[in-house]
This record gives C-alpha cells, sequence and structure tokens, in this order.
C-alpha cells in the first residue's frame, strides 16, 4: 500500500518556527496596547452550541458555520427526515455543536453566563482561533486568528474614542499605513426609513457591504433583486456617492430631516470627530467618514469600524462596532457594547509582503556554544546556565559535530554571536567570541561576553 500524501485541510496552514516568531510578534504587539487601556483577558471553547451561534451573523453568516457532527449512530435519529428540503432543520437534527465564527457572540454568552463574577463596565481582550467554510482565496482562510478587544456594560461614546485610539496605537507599532474607516449603523438605519425601505434594511446593509468588492452597479442591481424599488435604489445611490468631508454634514443632514434614528447617528459621529479635534487626540492613520461602510453582520446598532492597508490590497485588517443588545438573546436585555477585531493573519500577510517585520525577532537564539567534545561541554554547561539565567537566549550544539555542520545551524537559525571553548580557551579560562554578521572574532572573558550581550 503506497503513502498517504500528508496533507491539510483547505483554507488552513502550518506555522514554521520563522512564521511563528513572527506571528508571535504580532501578537505581542496588538496585546500589549490591549493592556495599556485596562482590558483584561478570556479565553472561550473553540466550539459553541449551536443554539448560541446560529441567528446571530445573518443569512450568509449561518450558512459559513462549520458544524460538528453528533457523536453515535446520528443518522438512525433523522431518517425520517432525509428527504427534508430545508438542509438546514436536518443539519440541526445531526449536529448540536459548531466552531466558533467569531469571538463576539461567545463573549455575549460569556458574560451572561458569568454574570455574578464581572463588574461593569467589563473590558475584555480575547486572541484565539476562529472557522469560517469559506471559499480559500487570498487573504481569505477557513482558520484564522482573531484579537477582539471589547467594552460591555457602557453606552458611553469614549469607548468608541479608545476603540480608534487603539487601532492606531497598534498600527503604529507594526509600522504600518492604514485608513480607518468610519461609519454608524443609524445612519444606514435612517437612509432605510428616508427612503421607504426600513422592512428591506438588512437587505440593504449587506449589499452596500459588497460595494468596495463588485462596484456600485452590481450593489444596485443586488438591491433591486432583493426587492427594493427602483426609485428608492436611486436614492441610496444618491447619498452613497456624496463625498463627505467629515466636518461638513449638511447633505447627510439634510437627507435625513425625516429620520430620527439617522440623525442621532449623525450625532454620534460628529461627538467622536469632535473629541479628536478638541483635544489633539486626532490618530496618525487616516480616518475617514465613509457612508459605503455597512458591515454585514446584523448585530451592529452604531458606530462600525474597518480598517484597510493603504499598500497592499487584501479587504480589511481589523473591523467591529458597536451592538446594544447582542446579550439579549441570552436573556441580559438592554446592555450595550462596542469591539473591534483585528484578523492577525491578514496583517501577518501585508507584512509579509512589504517585508517590515524587523529582523532581529526572527533570531530566537542570541549565543550558541560550538561542541568539541565531553570535556568542553561539560565546561560550557555552566556557563550556559549563567547566560539563561541572565536572560540571554543560549544553546549548545548536542554533539562534536564537523564544525562546517555547527556553523550552518547557527547561520540557518541566525544566531548572532557563536562562542568557541576548546582546550586552549579552558587554560587560559576565555571565551572565542565570533560575531556572526561582521565575522569579526575576538577572546573574552566571561564577565565581558556577559555585559556585551546585557545592553
Amino acid at each position: 500500500m503506497a503513502a498517504q500524501k500528508p496533507s491539510v485541510p483547505k483554507g488552513t496552514r502550518d506555522f514554521s518556527p520563522v512564521e511563528m516568531v513572527k506571528r508571535n510578534f504580532i501578537f505581542d504587539t496588538i496585546k500589549d496596547v490591549f493592556k495599556r487601556y485596562g482590558y483584561l483577558p478570556i479565553e472561550t471553547p473553540s466550539m459553541e452550541n449551536l443554539s448560541t451561534l446560529m441567528g446571530k451573523y445573518g443569512e450568509e453568516g449561518d450558512k459559513l458555520l462549520f458544524k460538528i457532527l453528533n457523536s453515535g449512530d446520528y443518522l438512525s435519529k433523522v431518517k425520517s427526515n432525509l428527504t427534508e428540503v430545508e438542509s438546514s432543520k436536518l443539519a440541526l437534527e445531526i449536529a448540536e455543536k459548531g466552531l466558533r465564527y467569531d469571538l463576539t457572540v461567545p463573549f455575549a454568552r460569556f458574560v451572561v453566563q458569568h454574570l455574578s463574577e464581572i463588574t461593569f463596565p467589563f473590558k475584555r481582550y480575547q486572541i484565539q482561533p476562529v472557522w469560517r467554510a469559506d471559499r480559500p482565496q487570498k487573504g481569505r482562510y477557513r482558520e484564522f486568528y482573531q484579537c477582539d478587544v471589547d467594552v460591555i456594560g457602557s453606552n458611553s461614546l469614549l469607548n468608541e474614542v479608545e476603540l480608534i485610539q487603539i487601532i492606531d496605537q497598534i498600527f503604529q507599532k507594526l509600522n504600518l499605513e492604514v485608513v480607518i474607516k468610519f461609519n454608524n449603523r443609524k445612519i444606514l438605519y435612517g437612509i432605510a426609513e428616508v427612503v421607504g425601505e426600513l422592512d428591506k434594511f438588512i437587505d440593504i446593509t449587506v449589499a452596500i457591504d459588497k460595494l468596495e468588492k463588485i462596484g456600485m452597479d452590481k450593489v444596485v442591481e443586488e438591491l433591486i433583486s432583493r426587492g427594493v424599488s427602483i426609485e428608492a435604489t436611486n436614492k441610496i445611490r444618491s447619498i452613497l456617492e456624496i463625498d463627505i468631508n467629515i466636518f461638513k454634514y449638511t447633505a447627510l443632514e439634510d437627507f435625513l430631516a425625516g429620520s430620527e434614528i439617522g440623525m442621532k447617528g449623525v450625532k454620534e459621529v460628529k461627538t467622536i470627530f469632535n473629541y479628536f479635534n478638541q483635544s489633539d487626540l486626532y490618530p496618525k492613520c487616516k480616518l475617514i467618514l465613509d457612508l459605503t461602510l455597512a458591515r454585514g453582520l446584523n448585530y451592529y446598532t452604531g458606530a462600525i469600524f474597518e480598517v484597510q492597508s493603504k499598500d497592499v490590497k487584501i479587504g480589511s485588517l481589523c473591523g467591529g462596532g458597536r451592538y446594544d443588545d447582542l446579550t439579549g438573546v441570552f436573556g441580559l436585555k438592554d446592555v450595550s457594547g462596542v469591539g473591534i477585531s483585528f484578523g492577525a493573519d491578514r496583517i501577518y500577510d501585508v507584512m509579509e509582503q512589504l517585508n517590515i517585520f524587523p529582523k532581529e525577532i526572527v533570531a530566537s537564539t542570541k549565543v550558541m556554544f560550538v561542541n568539541f567534545g565531553e570535556n568542553e561541554e561539560k565546561y560550557c554547561l555552566p556557563l550556559l546556565q549563567k547566560l539563561r539565567e541572565n536572560g540571554i537566549n543560549s544553546e549548545i550544539f548536542p554533539e562534536s559535530a564537523k564544525m562546517k555542520k555547527q556553523m550552518t545551524y547557527a547561520n540557518n537559525k541566525n544566531i548572532p554571536f557563536v562562542i568557541l571553548v576548546g582546550a586552549n580557551e579552558m587554560e587560559k579560562g576565555v571565551l572565542t567570541v565570533k560575531d556572526m554578521i561582521s565575522g569579526d572574532q575576538s577572546e573574552m572573558k566571561f564577565e565581558e561576553l556577559l555585559n556585551k550581550l546585557s545592553i
């Protein structure tokens, strides 16, 4: 029997040590900023009950849920339903659990389930993988990490201001040029109300959310195909095509004059921008109001955000928004939250394409001792221990192989310093230190080496 060729499922990937070091640089950068703003970590299970997940992401989102088959003879229980036309009903018969689609819905479930342990406003961050049964393509995976930060139990728009600051700070630290797009779902609700298609609000937002991918003409076609009247569609198109300067809302306010909720959305947007303009906190990243930003998830009710790279076309690197009653479906009414999610995998792909990862992060080992034999090993091991106790990543080649093999190993791991200790060095009480970058080689005492590496 021929050996099976090893592979991973489409849309998933292995990560090499070099890739993991770079990914951890992204995770650590994001985590450090989250902590600086007072957010605390939580984790939730990879799988959730389907009853928790279904109906929270809209019709299209529900289709992308990975469902986990029940254990045991699940098929015998549903034989009578095999002729059922609606596959979603059959799926619920044979699968009670699913892999989480995002971290926000599990967070809402967590808040309600652990209510007695939580102090509001509750500020949490969460860095874990999520799964979507999507078609794999560039920048889109079936398994990927999200880095979420949310505050729940507060209606204050200061939270939105803080999230924009977090976005700005993280991308500054990652050295990525981005555009922060900003909108408010109340404005979109107001647009639907003004054009007389309030019952089609979800259809309108789902179509608008595709504008950047498919263009305005295709969005118009989709709106009409979803039952939005031609007259309403033309009005929607006219307001979306207005080039709105963030300091001039006249055209938008005139359009939304007949919608109380729409005007409230405009007021919220103006308030958030005013925080920045009056306090010299304006982000270094470009921040724009974009009426075409809709974010298709049904649970958003207020501010919405999306961040895109200026240099690489790959979709959004970060997104999120305010949700006024996501916990309501779990029995906790009228608790508002707002949060954002960073897509670590897309951020990685952009940084890799632009070649902007700091060179020094790839070298996890700083010092390697060449192995000349058993006596030299015994001499070097206590020195290795002292280096490690002083926070210096160090290793010794595990066998006394040929010098070429040991130096190739050090080169391939980007180890900057190699220590050679033979009989002569042991007798003199010194170390021969080779700088692998410059090629320079010199003798020094251990204390000198320690001082050199600790700088």
